[in-house]
């Protein structure tokens, strides 16, 4: 099947339905917030966002930090700059964009899954890398690695607005455990006033283990520090990564 990109594309209007930016990622970012003050070496107060989507981090980081935000796609840009009107954001690509500034703490989460190969996977760390102030810290969050991932996972979640009934349908599934790579593949089952339209997206995903994800931040540069983090059943392991100096 072939890879598409509609979420961040014709079908991204329907990202803010997927999770209440307000709520669903308050949490979440408390936590990471929480991690930089700990690790860092010096005085936090700019943040970039490597792969932000629609700002919905952004919205929550921002109480604590002055936020950039990096994505490839125009129109998650929009969305991005239309819920943090007092933010910045730039279009690049995580492997290869430089700023040409640096900041004192990096995120990367989700987008990171998109490295789908080991190259791309190493380039995005060292993206990260040039943009932090020695004693920054990066927070590289894994959807999946090799020790977590679970065979034909499939999740959904619903959302109504305006209309509109939603049901975002998930499914993950490693057609071969001997690459770095698996599939995801989402249902969108759309009702605009009880009229279905039915769409679809595939994805190809980078997997790595946890061991190849250590040696690569150790690589690159960083002290890895490791710290757990649960939500809604789940567990992750989360990378804190100083840059050293």
């Amino acid at each position: 099947m072939k890879d598409t990109c509609r979420l961040y594309t014709d079908l991204a209007w329907l990202w803010p339905l997927w999770g209440d930016a307000a709520t669903e990622y308050a949490h979440y970012c408390q936590y990471v917030s929480g991690l930089i003050r700990r690790y860092a070496r010096r005085r936090t107060t700019t943040l970039l966002d490597i792969g932000c989507g629609g700002g919905k981090n952004v919205l929550n980081l921002k109480r604590e930090f002055n936020v950039t935000g990096l994505d490839l796609s125009s129109t998650m840009l929009a969305q991005a700059q239309a819920l943090n009107p007092e933010c910045t954001f730039v279009q690049g690509d995580m492997r290869t964009c430089r700023l040409g500034r640096t900041f004192d703490a990096v995120l990367m989460d989700d987008a990171i899954s998109h490295m789908n190969c080991r190259a791309d996977f190493v380039a995005a760390f060292r993206t990260a890398h040039d943009h932090l102030e020695e004693g920054g810290v990066l927070i590289a969050v894994p959807d999946v690695t090799i020790e977590s991932f679970r065979q034909n996972r499939t999740t959904t979640t619903s959302a109504t607005r305006d209309g509109l009934d939603v049901v975002f349908v998930e499914n993950v599934y490693d057609p071969d455990d001997t690459d770095e790579q698996y599939e995801t593949t989402i249902l969108y089952l759309i009702r605009d006033h009880g009229r279905l339209r039915i769409e679809t997206e595939h994805w190809t995903m980078g997997i790595f283990s946890q061991d190849t994800w250590r040696q690569v931040l150790l690589d690159t540069g960083f002290q890895v520090h490791e710290e757990p983090y649960s939500v809604g059943g789940d567990e992750y392991t989360v990378f804190a990564c100083v840059k050293a100096g």
